[in-house]
């Protein structure tokens, strides 16, 4: 499937040592998030979804490895004291928002952030969470990275579609039909374009838009707290210089809002195949023209066309002053090129930017993969489209013996590989056994 990662949510960059250090986070605190969460979870009881979303977390600190959990995992390996459950994440494994079976168990797996965004652990808690209740359910954990969303006339209809599900989400009785058709509208003509996207948008729009709602709604006292906390995040990803990491997460929530408020049971939402647009389109029977794209453009005047047009030309602008600067570092000169065989990424979805045909950038990044392990905290790498190769700089290149680094970066080397320098650039290989002499046995 085109441009879909295996592992895992989006985030933070921090380091990953197994050397204990001072942080603010301690078991008192986590005790206290994990009492928070059970509670919101009993007050939900399963309303929402049929099921209590209440189960195994673990907050794990990047830079000391210490897990804090809130239940034992199933082959004992973390030890309980006071009812927390401590022990040290491997340092091999990538830390990520997502489900992660430790010791037998599934938990839901939150790094935890650093102070200023302390009181985030919650909400993603109850994220992550439902992630482990789709697993249950027999979804696999992805997260999606649609290069595509970031072409200019995309965007365009995704800012209008956005637009006018605002509209319609804060509003009532005819006016949020009428803009219910409205980003339906948008909606259909983008895929009317790009209807070779369309299933990869459905499933990324039910697995983390519905996510996301969850947690805002779980989170949520009142429902202005919510349609809040949802504007909030719309507002964030709007003015992102690429959606592609993240647009499913905002474009499903506004559907799954509209769709609760007409009282739709959500628990009839069974695959992650389902079209949530087509869905609201039923539930409020609204009738679309047969082909959008005819009344698109007419419709796009009412939703800030020309602010929109405005706001991408200045966009591409910054974009491409910025990347001119940045691509050259892995086109022009020398780089250590590493193919990805089944790696696991660590990243920040907002430290992203595709770069045409190139692949995509990330300023900073952690991969996990058969080779080993990589760090990279300023400068760059630019992953290729399909997810074969990345590349670092060369420039700073240092070893000793599996261990590798250059400018901004650390690579930590499994043993069987090595990296081997052809005229300027370093390549990664298997150490191939020896072979042609008496005596060798295959």
């Amino acid at each position: 499937m085109r441009n879909l990662i295996l592992l895992p949510f989006l985030l933070l960059l921090l380091g990953c040592s197994n050397k204990a250090g001072d942080s603010y986070f301690t078991a008192q605190k986590a005790s206290a998030y994990f009492r928070e969460m059970e509670e919101i979870c009993n007050r939900d009881n399963g309303s929402l979804w049929g099921k209590n979303l209440y189960g195994p977390v673990m907050l794990v600190e990047r830079s000391t490895r210490r897990i804090y959990a809130n239940q034992p995992d199933s082959e004992g390996l973390l030890k309980e004291k006071d009812g927390i459950y401590t022990g040290l994440y491997p340092n091999e494994l990538i830390t990520m928002y997502a489900p992660a079976i430790y010791g037998g168990t599934l938990y839901a797996m939150v790094p935890v952030p650093n102070e200023a965004n302390e009181k985030r652990i919650t909400s993603w808690m109850i994220h992550v969470l439902f992630h482990c209740m789709q697993i249950s359910n027999g979804s696999k954990h992805l997260i999606f990275n649609h290069t595509n969303m970031d072409e200019d006339e995309t965007r365009l209809w995704m800012k209008l579609e956005w637009k006018a599900l605002k509209k319609a989400v804060n509003s009532t009785g005819t006016e949020r039909n009428t803009a219910i058709r409205d980003a339906l509208v948008f909606r259909c003509t983008s895929r009317e374009f790009y209807s070779q996207y369309s299933d990869e948008s459905n499933m990324f729009e039910t697995y983390e838009g519905l996510a996301t709602f969850t947690d805002f709604r779980l989170n949520s006292s009142t429902d202005e707290e919510y349609k809040t906390r949802l504007t909030e995040f719309l507002e964030w990803i709007y003015n992102m210089p690429s959606y592609a990491s993240l647009y499913g997460n905002i474009t499903g929530a506004l559907y799954a809002s509209l769709l609760y408020d007409a009282g739709y049971n959500l628990q009839n939402i069974q695959t992650g195949s389902v079209d949530l647009g087509k869905l609201v389109c039923e539930v409020y029977k609204i009738e679309l023209p047969h082909i959008c794209r005819d009344v698109a453009g007419s419709l796009a005047l009412c939703y800030d066309l020309p602010v929109i047009m405005t706001e991408e030309k200045e966009r591409m602008s910054a974009i491409q002053e910025r990347l001119h600067k940045l691509t050259a570092t892995f086109t022009d000169r020398a780089v250590v090129y590493l193919e990805l065989e089944d790696p696991s990424f660590d990243f920040e979805p907002e430290d992203s930017q595709p770069v045409d045909s190139l692949g995509t950038l990330y300023n900073s990044m952690r991969v996990s993969d058969n080779w080993g392990k990589l760090a990279v905290d300023k400068g760059g790498c630019l992953v290729s489209g399909n997810f074969r190769f990345l590349r670092v700089t060369a420039k700073g290149f240092r070893t000793e013996k599996n261990r590798i680094s250059g400018e901004g970066w650390n690579l930590m080397l499994n043993n069987g590989w090595e990296l081997v320098k052809v005229e300027s650039n370093y390549f990664l290989r298997h150490i191939l056994p020896i072979t042609g002499y008496a005596g060798y046995k295959p």
